[in-house]
């Protein structure tokens, strides 16, 4: 069974060219595709950078419980489909969810073991470049970094803060993150993968005489 992974940050701080960097160098690691009512853009590609529905089917999956986190942004909804994580833990891949801060708390509250890591700009100075570099007019440029100083703000409850200096630097680290994480206690003790019965009916049935006293 692999991992959830769950990587956020604000608008303008990497996480797409992260995202993409981490999917080629892991070969274990699938990307959850979101779903959305977005009108397609020319070129983006269906199933690769998101599932295309109408606003009917997309509600008529919410009515179904279908979705793990869903929002509503601009008037357009995205959301990730529990099935589709389900889908890559099953087939034994590590599921990579590359989604807003709202999202992450909603993942975490249902697998309890899932790795939230948030990507951290390195100053808003930095953050504010990156917007006018996009062609940003200043009132967004604006609207953005409010946002991005709310986001920032729920950083302290991820497990992880990477601040995104350099592109390498980033990814190599979110690597050593995911590779270690195996070894974290919720989850090991949610899969206990590499071990046999008899260590398992240790750990859920012994006492431990010094931490339990």
């Amino acid at each position: 069974m692999g991992n959830i992974i769950v990587l956020s940050a604000p608008s303008g701080a990497g996480k797409t060219t992260i995202a993409l960097k981490l999917l080629e160098e892991i070969k274990n690691l699938k990307r959850v595709v979101t779903t959305t009512t977005r009108p397609k853009r020319p070129n983006e590609k269906e199933g690769i950078d998101y599932n295309f529905v109408s606003k009917e089917e997309f509600e008529h999956m919410i009515q179904n419980n279908e979705f793990v986190e869903y929002a509503n942004v601009y008037g357009n909804y995205y959301g990730t489909p529990i099935r589709d994580i389900k889908a890559i833990l099953e087939e034994g891949f590590d599921a990579l969810l590359v989604i807003d801060i709202q999202g992450a708390k909603s993942i975490k509250n249902i697998f309890s073991y899932a790795l939230l890591i948030f990507l951290m700009p390195p100053s808003l100075e930095e953050l504010y470049a990156r917007f006018k570099n996009r062609g940003f007019e200043d009132k967004n440029v604006v609207e953005r970094l409010e946002s991005a100083k709310k986001e920032i703000a729920c950083a302290k409850y991820f497990d992880f803060i990477v601040v995104n200096r350099y592109v390498d630097e980033t990814v190599n680290m979110i690597k050593s993150i995911i590779f270690c994480n195996k070894a974290r206690r919720e989850y090991f003790l949610e899969h206990k993968n590499y071990v046999e019965d008899d260590i398992i009916n240790i750990l859920e049935g012994g006492k431990c005489d010094v931490f339990e006293t």
